[in-house]
């Protein structure tokens, strides 16, 4: 009861939705401090003190309601977490569980005392999504991208396609059509709607006969089933458009037309749909012979040439050439450096664009009779240097979430991509500082050993005795 009216009895502090985390770290007198247990030249710290967390409290300030509502989880926790689930490659359960487990990613995301407790709920992650967008996951991507400073500013990048696959079954019609009807059959019980004949049994025994509809004596039998499949959810289709009630029937209108569309389409339409749930989804011929076709949205992505940062990620809702993403992309690319883009490097299916805004567009082609060795050698270097986006691409689907996104819808797309995009520049500038470190202790070291060498051989000036200055020296090599 206690507690119950502490809940109720909140002070005017409290009563605020927004709670801004603090930027100075204070040492706690009661406890022993976060920081001062864990080791501070860990990359992920590092990342944490470069990061200017306070510009994203500012920015998603206005998303939140000042007196309504519980107090909220703090900003820099939330996006915090996002970054971690795509840096470490996991989903919003395991991220929220690696967090109470690991104490660097606790200091990471600004706690000061080590937490036994979870940060927050695994949804509260799809509500903060929701909460600022795809623009508000473009300026965390901004800021990863801005963390590494002039590199950003080459005159040259490099631009490539790919497609981000989502998570959907391998689509057939056979699979679509007993889903429908599985849903049809659903929608009558929620509504108490006393059917003629739900085809249970019928269905089972059709979905038998569609499987290795791939071999030449199965064919005509599968064949047969999926036509029976659309004949059952016509049936059932038109009976609950006569016995539904007005209302859940104007409800149920984008869903029916939707389902009429799959039940009519043909192999060779366009604009086919692939998924019930998944509506806006379309089929990717990349070429591939691993991986025929691929089913999700194109990604377009545009790196510097030798230091390999991602400038700009876009996601696009339809099935465009990829010469046609030019433009999109490289404005955005443009939009967080300060200098012009002088050359993009592409690779042929770019063909058909020679300039772009001042921006020259440079593809793979036979060298002229008028290039000189020089001329040659160069085109080639650029187009060998291009290369080097694919295993970047490669990287991101294997190890940043790429590979298959779970986010609904083309918000899902855009923020999985940016998200994706973001942590490959955050581990990139990880690796760097690290390296940094590195090298700084090696000087560190030289220095040490030049001053104890040059002390070495002023004793040995003044020491007759050669065998203790050569025994002195081998003591600090051996270290």
């Amino acid at each position: 009861m206690l507690k119950l009216l502490q809940i109720l009895g909140r002070n005017e502090k409290q009563k605020n939705m927004l709670r801004a985390t603090e930027q100075h770290h204070q040492i706690s007198f009661f406890g022993s401090d976060l920081l001062d247990q864990l080791d501070p030249k860990e990359p992920l710290l590092l990342l944490a003190k470069a990061i200017p967390w306070q510009e994203f409290e500012q920015a998603f300030a206005g998303a939140y309601t000042k007196n309504l509502g519980r107090p909220c989880i703090p900003i820099r926790v939330m996006v915090g977490l996002l970054m971690l689930k795509q840096l470490e490659n996991l989903s919003d359960e395991r991220v929220v569980l690696a967090w109470k487990q690991n104490p660097y990613y606790q200091a990471f995301c600004g706690i000061k005392n080590f937490q036994n407790t979870l940060p927050c709920h695994a949804t509260e992650l799809v509500h903060f999504r929701k909460r600022i967008g795809a623009k508000g996951v473009e300026k965390i991507f901004t800021l990863s991208v801005k963390l590494h400073g002039a590199a950003i500013e080459e005159a040259v990048v490099n631009v490539d396609s790919t497609v981000q696959e989502k998570a959907i079954t391998y689509p057939t019609d056979g699979k679509l059509a007993i889903k429908i009807i599985n849903r049809l059959n659903k929608l009558a019980k929620d509504n108490n709607i006393a059917q003629r004949r739900t085809f249970v049994k019928e269905v089972k025994a059709l979905r038998i006969n569609l499987r290795f509809f791939r071999h030449i004596k199965k064919r005509a039998k599968a064949v047969k089933a999926i036509k029976r499949l659309r004949t059952i959810a016509g049936v059932l289709l038109r009976e609950l458009e006569r016995k539904l009630p007005a209302d859940i029937l104007k409800q149920q209108e984008a869903n029916f037309a939707l389902y009429q569309q799959v039940l009519t389409q043909k192999k060779n339409d366009s604009n086919k749909i692939y998924s019930l749930h998944e509506p806006q989804v379309y089929c990717v011929a990349k070429g591939k012979d691993h991986k025929p076709y691929e089913y999700g949205a194109k990604a377009s992505l545009v790196t510097t040439a030798t230091s390999n940062i991602i400038l700009s990620a876009v996601s696009h809702a339809k099935n465009i050439a990829d010469v046609h993403t030019l433009d999109e992309v490289l404005e955005k690319a443009q939009s967080v450096r300060t200098t012009k883009i002088q050359e993009a490097v592409c690779d042929r299916g770019y063909r058909g664009r020679k300039d772009l805004g001042g921006i020259a567009i440079s593809l793979p082609e036979k060298s002229k009779k008028t290039d000189t060795r020089y001329t040659r050698d160069k085109k080639r270097a650029k187009c060998r240097r291009r290369a080097a986006i694919e295993p970047i691409i490669g990287h991101l689907k294997s190890g940043f979430r790429l590979a298959r996104n779970h986010l609904k819808g083309v918000v899902g797309d855009e923020i999985n991509l940016l998200m994706a995009a973001c942590a490959w520049n955050l581990r990139k500038w990880m690796i760097l500082a690290l390296e940094a470190l590195c090298c700084c202790l090696k000087w560190w070291r030289i220095q040490a050993n030049i001053g104890v060498c040059s002390k070495l051989i002023q004793s040995w000036l003044i020491c007759s005795d050669s065998t203790w200055f050569y025994s002195r020296v081998l003591l600090i090599w051996a270290r």
